[in-house]
């Protein structure tokens, strides 16, 4: 007798239901008829950002945490300054914490040229000692109005190299055409207006948006001092949106035990929980804490990994190699609680499915951390761990 073809599981995260418990506790904004496209390198990622600039014919809108003074900074510096002599309105906001190894004549060069540069969060005493813990870690370029990239990446040399080393950190983002452009252009206007930036011309940010494509678009808006964070409540509830897999790449680990909680949930309920982290950080201190979370996972049977080669930056959870989770947002009680942050989920077979083949890509290049690898960490290892878990949430 002929086996009968094995039923495809029911994809939660399509249910009606919910979805609409994910949007109440996220608050993420939903859009259909959007036409996504994934960078798998930070270097795709820079190179079609930067050409998008160079043919922008009436607005460049960018919102990033850093842009520094080298050679991937000084040619969009170049693309922004030649945009505005044509008569492009070009508005930068960048972080004042994040770009502050970035000298001050490199804005003013701009500035004098028609680019209109604003830093978020510039320090004041009105505010108190406590602007130095506030900062805008988005990453949202928006193009006249009707295409947005974003994800995880800054405007500079490691983000954009091939290949690996040290020195060309591991990233990634996406272009969206569509109606969920509007939403980001919203996201950056909020924070300019904010930081009181000259006017942005209403003609120039009202675009008659169309259906562009097939997939669907929810964002997850992070800011700090909400009752709740935003972020983290769409990270949990996506892994428990899960039937078959969660697959997760994260350069800062340090989620706190709601999270872990939802992982363990995850695997115990016969999901493939699989967790890729940096095996060299440019913030050591965060990866020696992330480590004393891998005992409770490994045993809970999540699997982790470790990346070797270069220094992990990308930003990307896919749950059912169906639905993708990627934007600024680390997990950590910083990006939860103090940053201004934006994740975009895309929910499209296709686009999983590349999300899927660029995870594999990576699984390749990483190390499985096993529990022998854990009884084999040092005396002075545990301690530091011990000492410096209780400050995980300022790192």
């Amino acid at each position: 007798m002929a086996l009968l073809p094995r039923r495809k599981k029911q994809r939660r995260f399509r249910a009606p239901r919910f979805v609409g418990l994910f949007r109440r506790n996220s608050e993420a904004v939903y859009f259909a008829g959007n036409q996504v496209k994934l960078y798998p390198t930070g270097g795709e990622f820079l190179f079609a950002l930067l050409d998008a600039c160079r043919n922008a014919s009436s607005s460049i809108c960018l919102e990033f945490y850093t842009i520094c003074n080298d050679a991937i900074g000084r040619e969009f510096a170049e693309a922004l300054c030649e945009a505005a002599s044509r008569g492009v309105e070009v508005s930068l906001l960048y972080d004042y914490f994040g770009s502050i190894e970035t000298p001050s004549l490199f804005f003013r060069h701009m500035a004098k040229s028609g680019v209109r540069c604003l830093a978020f969060n510039p320090p004041t005493f009105k505010r108190g000692l406590h602007w130095l813990d506030k900062r805008d870690h988005r990453k949202i370029a928006v193009i006249d109005g009707t295409v947005a990239f974003t994800g995880g990446l800054n405007i500079a040399d490691v983000y954009a190299g091939f290949g690996d080393c040290r020195y060309k950190w591991r990233d990634m983002g996406m272009r969206i055409e569509g109606l969920a452009v509007a939403e980001l252009l919203r996201l950056f206007r909020e924070s300019w207006e904010g930081e009181e930036g000259p006017p942005l011309d209403p003609a120039r940010y009202s675009p008659q948006l169309v259906d562009a494509g097939e997939d669907r678009v929810l964002i997850v808006n992070g800011r700090p001092h909400h009752t709740r964070s935003f972020i983290r409540s769409a990270f949990r509830l996506a892994i428990a949106g899960a039937t078959d897999s969660v697959r997760i790449l994260n350069p800062y680990f340090i989620p706190g035990p709601r999270v872990i909680r939802s992982l363990l949930r995850a695997a115990a309920q016969g999901v493939r929980v699989q967790l890729v982290l940096p095996a060299i950080s440019d913030v050591p201190l965060v990866r020696l804490v992330s480590r004393g979370l891998y005992a409770p996972l490994l045993k809970g049977g999540v699997e982790l990994y470790e990346r070797e080669g270069t220094i992990l930056h990308a930003k990307v959870m896919l749950i059912d190699d169906d639905w993708a989770v990627i934007g600024s947002a680390n997990l950590d009680s910083r990006s939860f609680h103090r940053n201004y942050e934006v994740n975009v989920i895309v929910d499209s077979a296709e686009f999983g499915r590349q999300v899927g083949a660029m995870f594999t890509a990576d699984l390749a290049r990483s190390r499985r951390v096993t529990m022998d690898d854990i009884a084999r960490r040092g005396l002075l290892e545990r301690f530091l761990e011990k000492l410096l878990t209780p400050f995980s949430r300022f790192l």
